[in-house]
């Protein structure tokens, strides 16, 4: 294929231009915005929305900077001729309706790139206005103004930009401002010349003569600080991604797993390493419902997903009322730890208040069931405590955090025995020992059942009758 020598040099031309937007996007992205690839829209979203809320925060600390600036003005001493223009109130003025229209914009998360821009250029100018007026305002030659104190607002102006976690406006508010500072020397030069430049420092602080040197060093403050703080909500921004991204895989997580396991996954990386565990005492509780697989049989699975969540709705909240740490669901059981993902030092007497509030509220859930004509299977709960392992098992590419141990084992035992005995709930008689030296108080004396056969337990067990 052949081209022209216009057409030719017409496409090396779209190539470059296209080169160059490629290689300025990531450049004006990271100055200006956020690259939301890989991020998801939930945490995209609330990244916006906390960037709009400190927006706000810079347009009300405007709102106060103008008031300052106006009661400042107000208070000071004015030597202007009868007739002269004051451009200091015309200046805050028009700034004060800008800042309003800003501030409006932002709490309806309608400022765009231009009108940040744009509100930076009118911060430094009502600034550098403000400065320049001050030689008219006491009579002075333009190189009075350059001593004020007021220029380190500057500095207050380019900190607001850090809220915006956009490292470009920090920049561009800073060379704003060195620029600015530039003009009002040079303004100052032109109307005085070169006869009021000194090299005396005693003199340049003592009339109205110009030190370069001194000058210079204020705009390479200017600039020196705009980096520093450039980087700063470079960083600033990274963190709030960082933040917002394990805020919300942790809210997912708590889905799925309870929140001490959840904190504890995202937290501490050691944990979900295979083969590495911790030990400690904790209580182990295991819930089953009654009857639930005959009655799953009969019924529709509409029916039976309804029944599943009355139940679930009913029993974890209660299960987390009392410090337990749900650890898996077993389809209509619920595996329950009590200080094993969080170390407590009343882990049995929680687990046996659990138990009798479980057995309560599931009870008169049943009842209300039943009085509706509606299927009302009973629970069974079984409780023990000792030392259990906890730590993440299975496969790298598919963990699951789990707790084992003796008295795990001895829970599910314990819940399987309540059917043989006819109650509602079991512990061992070392748990209700513990649970009584935590301080529990039952709701009615325990019932105590001494050396029984338990299934899958090889010694008889002394029991104690829950609830």
């Amino acid at each position: 294929m052949y081209f022209s020598g216009g057409r030719a040099a017409q496409l090396l031309q779209n190539a470059q231009r296209k080169s160059l937007s490629q290689l300025w996007l990531p450049v004006r992205t990271w100055l200006i915005g956020y690259d939301s690839e890989g991020v998801s829209p939930r945490v995209s979203r609330k990244i916006i929305e906390q960037c709009r809320a400190n927006e706000v925060i810079v347009g009300w600390v405007q709102m106060t900077l103008v008031a300052t600036f106006a009661l400042l003005y107000t208070l000071s001493r004015k030597t202007f001729p009868p007739g002269t223009v004051q451009p200091v109130p015309w200046a805050l003025g028009t700034y004060a309706v800008f800042t309003l229209w800003r501030l409006r914009l932002a709490h309806v998360g309608r400022l765009s790139h231009s009108m940040m821009m744009l509100s930076i250029l009118a911060d430094m100018t009502v600034l550098m206005v403000t400065i320049w007026s001050f030689h008219l305002q006491y009579a002075q030659p333009p190189a009075f103004y350059l001593k004020a104190p007021t220029m380190l607002y500057v500095f207050i102006f380019i900190g607001l930009r850090v809220l915006s976690f956009a490292p470009g406006y920090v920049l561009f508010a800073g060379l704003v401002a060195a620029v600015g500072w530039l003009a009002m020397l040079g303004y100052a030069l032109l109307d005085g010349g070169i006869a009021l430049v000194t090299h005396d420092y005693v003199a340049y602080m003592t009339s109205a003569r110009i030190l370069i040197g001194g000058e210079v060093d204020k705009v390479v403050s200017i600039l020196m600080v705009t980096a520093i703080l450039t980087i700063a909500a470079a960083r600033a921004r990274t963190l709030l991604f960082r933040s917002v991204s394990e805020h919300e895989a942790a809210a997912r997580l708590s889905r799925f797993f309870s929140p001490e396991v959840a904190d504890r996954i995202l937290g501490d990386d050691s944990a979900l390493a295979v083969g590495h565990g911790a030990q400690i005492q904790a209580a182990a509780m295991f819930i089953d419902m009654r009857g639930f697989t005959r009655l799953a049989a009969d019924r529709s699975p509409p029916e039976v997903i309804a029944l599943l969540g009355e139940y679930l709705d009913i029993a974890v909240p209660t299960i987390h009322a009392h410090g337990g740490s749900i650890t898996t669901f077993l389809g209509d059981g619920i595996m329950v730890t009590f200080g094993a993902t969080r170390r407590s030092a009343s882990c049995a007497a929680d687990a046996l208040r659990a138990a009798e509030a479980l057995l309560r509220v599931l009870g008169s859930w049943a009842e209300v069931r039943t009085r509706s004509g509606k299927p009302a299977p009973g629970v069974g709960i079984g409780v023990d405590i000792g030392i259990v392992t906890r730590g993440a098992i299975g496969h790298e590419g598919r963990l699951e955090y789990a707790v084992i141990g003796d008295p795990v084992n001895r829970a599910a035992k314990l819940q399987a025995q309540t059917k043989i005995e006819g109650v509602g709930a079991l512990a061992t008689a070392r748990a209700l020992e513990r649970a009584l030296e935590q301080g529990y108080t039952p709701a009615r004396p325990p019932e105590m059942r001494r050396a029984r056969p338990v299934a899958g337990i090889a010694e008889p067990v002394d029991l104690a009758v829950i609830g």
